[in-house]
């Protein structure tokens, strides 16, 4: 297996940071231009998605093509 899986702990872990951070930057990223914000919660969300050492975009492209055959 190329890519191996993340133990049910790291995955925690990380969900929890992306909550705190989110929490913690929401006040900040207000007063923040679109881009900024965008970038931030496009950065947290790949955080939260990722549940393996293999890329989130590789991992989404593959469920992508499954969907449409």
């Amino acid at each position: 297996m190329m890519f191996t899986p993340l133990s049910t702990q790291q995955i925690i872990l990380r969900r929890t940071f992306v909550v705190i951070a989110g929490v913690l930057s929401f006040p900040i990223l207000m007063l923040m231009p679109t881009s900024i914000k965008s970038r931030v919660y496009s950065y947290l969300h790949k955080v939260w998605l990722k549940t393996s050492t293999k890329p989130v975009w590789l991992k989404q492209s593959e469920h992508g093509v499954q969907e449409l055959y």
